[in-house]
């Protein structure tokens, strides 16, 4: 599964809120193919983290390093933009607004919780998927519906409904039409923020079995953020558990929930299993 290179290297990364810190010295690596499980309770810091691996929040301590090789001298146009970007780990804090958000339109996705946050609501599902298309230079009708078409077939989207507004649809699938918009333009790091906390939990187990058959097939290396250890199990290869800002133990998603060694992790396994 791994090539020389981790796709995400993360070394003592942290973010402050005013003096204090809402999480502080984080480091892993993070490769293609694999998932990432960040799991503790509300106010743990887990999302704080994501926040600063997607650079949505500041990083103000440590580094976060990401391989940037796809973008190519065409994609950036100048010099020295270009030669900073084919370096095989860049430090995601000296990019420019424009690099970032040229990452977030090839190589990042991002899945809410809330779908209506990642979606258009009123425009159709086909049109939802197509976008991303056409931000990379896709300008063929045809063709962008019928990428459109291929991607709501593989997220079980019905395909005569197509053309109608997620604001029509189930929570369920509109999650599925979000995960579908995020990896239509080929990805290959996408964050997940509590993707299934808000479905019910027959609609949990089909989502979790699409995100894992997706990984598996495309390659992709995913960041989830989960208060639901249950989660974690099913999709993730890793995991980190976070209490007040910080790690305190992170391995094999087995053996963090089957052999937890903290006491903290031991109470979360404990009251799930209580529960």
């Amino acid at each position: 599964m791994k090539n020389e290179t981790p796709l995400l290297s993360v070394t003592g990364a942290g973010h402050r809120y005013g003096d204090r810190f809402g999480c502080r010295d984080v480091s892993f690596d993070l490769w293609p193919g694999e998932v990432l499980a960040v799991v503790g309770e509300s106010g743990s810091g887990k999302s704080t983290l994501l926040g600063m691996l997607s650079q949505r929040l500041t990083l103000d301590e440590g580094t976060i390093r990401y391989r940037t090789a796809r973008l190519s001298d065409a994609d950036l146009g100048g010099a020295g933009e270009d030669e900073r970007m084919a370096e095989d780990l860049l430090d995601l804090s000296t990019l420019s607004e424009r690099e970032v958000r040229r990452l977030w339109r090839t190589d990042w996705g991002f899945v809410h919780q809330n779908a209506a946050d990642g979606l258009r609501m009123h425009v159709s599902a086909g049109g939802n998927v197509g976008e991303p298309l056409m931000a990379n230079g896709w300008r063929h009708y045809g063709k962008i519906r019928a990428e459109a078409e291929e991607w709501l077939r593989r997220v079980e989207i019905p395909a005569d409904r197509i053309d109608e507004a997620p604001a029509t649809y189930s929570g369920g699938m509109r999650q599925r039409v979000q995960i579908a918009r995020n990896l239509v333009f080929g990805p290959r790091l996408v964050f997940m923020d509590e993707p299934t906390s808000s479905l019910d939990v027959s609609v949990q187990a089909r989502l979790l079995d699409l995100i894992r058959s997706l990984v598996a097939e495309l390659g992709l290396a995913v960041v989830v953020v989960t208060h639901d250890l249950a989660v974690a199990r099913l999709i993730s290869h890793r995991t980190l558990v976070m209490k007040d800002g910080v790690v305190i133990e992170s391995g094999l998603t087995d053996r963090v929930l089957d052999d937890p060694q903290a006491a903290y992790t031991q109470l979360l396994v404990s009251s799930i299993l209580q529960g």
